[in-house]
């Protein structure tokens, strides 16, 4: 029984003492060159990775952000001009690469998606999006159609995204319907970046 206890103790003394490590670095146009090794606060049970992309014609920009978070979320989306992803990992040290292979891995599905003209471009879905996605976003008093793939776990949280009414989501190629559009789109791009840089 003395035993028992020890180990019980020990085991203990082992678990609480141990802080999960993960790689961190915020780097805007580049991936994760250069990265350092920290121990997460307290209450941090996971390392995340977090990459958006914005391509707008020929001009692309990249941000990467790696760091410690308590409740990290996987997740994926794909506007045709900004997409964005969020991998998570519960182990010391796991965030080292900047991203899951299987995120960039077209998955069959596909979605209308708005370039501010149209609607009616059509994106592939990558990775974990397996459903399409309808929404309006106001930018500066305008009403701005949003259109794309996003992973399941965007669809169940849809209150954190300010400025964004009527998300809707569906499952099955194309089942977000096509619509033309006149707002510029660009606006929501930087504000949907900045969401994800910041969440």
């Amino acid at each position: 029984m003395d035993l028992q206890i020890s180990v019980f103790l020990l085991f203990i003394l082992f678990t609480a003492g141990h802080s999960l490590r993960c790689y961190e670095c915020k780097v805007v146009m580049a991936s994760c060159a250069e990265q350092t090794l920290k121990t997460c606060p307290s209450g941090s049970s996971h390392c995340v990775t977090s990459i958006a992309e914005v391509q707008v014609g020929d001009t692309r920009a990249e941000a990467t952000i790696k760091d410690c978070d308590p409740a990290c979320q996987r997740l994926s989306a794909n506007f045709g001009v900004l997409k964005t992803t969020a991998t998570c990992c519960d182990t010391d040290e796991c965030n080292l690469l900047d991203a899951d292979p299987s995120s960039k891995v077209p998955n069959g599905n596909k979605c209308y998606s708005c370039d501010g003209k149209s609607c009616s471009n059509i994106v592939t879905c990558l990775g974990t999006e397996d459903r399409c996605v309808k929404a309006t976003a106001t930018i500066g008093g305008q009403a701005i159609a949003v259109k794309g793939c996003v992973s399941k776990s965007l669809c169940n949280d849809t209150t954190s995204v300010d400025d964004v009414q009527d998300i809707s989501c569906c499952e099955g190629n194309l089942c977000n319907g096509a619509q033309s559009v006149s707002q510029s789109f660009l606006f929501l791009c930087c504000s949907l970046l900045s969401y994800f840089l910041l969440h």
